[in-house]
């Protein structure tokens, strides 16, 4: 309790007149004590207690000597901005996995209000890589072959590829900037990714096939790099 016995332009007794600081710094603990009821801090993915006793905002990178600091902290301006700016980046990029999606094309947009269920996935698909050079160019040539036999209707649901870099991947860390990698996606089974070196591809007539074979269930993919050209960042 604070004591406002003794305040100037108070009566004996009368409790005495409380500033605006004061009063507001009453507020802000009585919020405080509310909140602290309320609000499992152990969910906060935000809150870490480091090996001083003492909590950190890994979001703002702020030092708080106690959980309520740390909660009347999440409340400031500081706090609830950094909060904008990450829901901000997440949305940007679940677009961006949107727009590079492999399966996107596969997927109905007809349920888009509903919520999608989950989707079992039976494992890797098998498949064979094998290098040689063209007898004209002598260009190095990637061959891989993907084997689905799982798939029930091979005339409706056909491989689907793309080239991915290094900086979208989130397995090799720090990422290589000379390896790219290809991403090949079938459901029901799981996407391979395949590392390759980071160089330009050519994309001439012949040069680059995609072929699915609907009988045997086999999806092939030929690639010819482009010699002696500087590789992509």
């Amino acid at each position: 309790m604070v004591d406002r016995q003794n305040r100037v332009g108070s009566k004996f007794g009368g409790g005495g007149v409380s500033s605006a600081q004061q009063t507001e710094r009453e507020r802000k603990d009585r919020l405080r004590a509310l909140a602290l009821e309320t609000i499992d801090l152990a969910k906060d993915p935000y809150l870490m207690r480091n090996h001083l006793g003492t909590y950190e905002c890994k979001l703002c990178l702020t030092l708080h000597t106690n959980e309520a600091n740390y909660l009347s902290h999440t409340q400031g301006k500081k706090h609830q901005a950094g909060l904008a700016r990450r829901a901000a980046m997440e949305a940007k990029l679940a677009r961006q996995r949107g727009d590079t999606d492999v399966m996107m094309p596969l997927r109905s947009t007809a349920s888009g209000l509903q919520r999608a269920e989950p989707k079992v996935k039976i494992g890797r698909p098998g498949y064979e890589v094998s290098k040689s050079r063209d007898p004209e160019t002598n260009a190095r040539c990637l061959t891989f072959e993907l084997h689905y036999p799982e798939i029930d209707d091979a005339t409706s649901r056909q491989p689907r590829h793309r080239f991915m870099s290094a900086y979208e991947q989130r397995v090799e860390t720090p990422p290589d900037r000379n390896y790219q990698y290809l991403l090949v996606a079938c459901e029901p089974y799981e996407t391979v990714a395949f590392k390759i070196p980071n160089e330009p591809i050519d994309r001439g007539e012949g040069r680059f096939v995609t072929n699915w074979d609907v009988d045997g269930k086999i999806f092939t993919l030929t690639l010819h790099f482009l010699e002696g050209q500087t590789p992509k960042e």
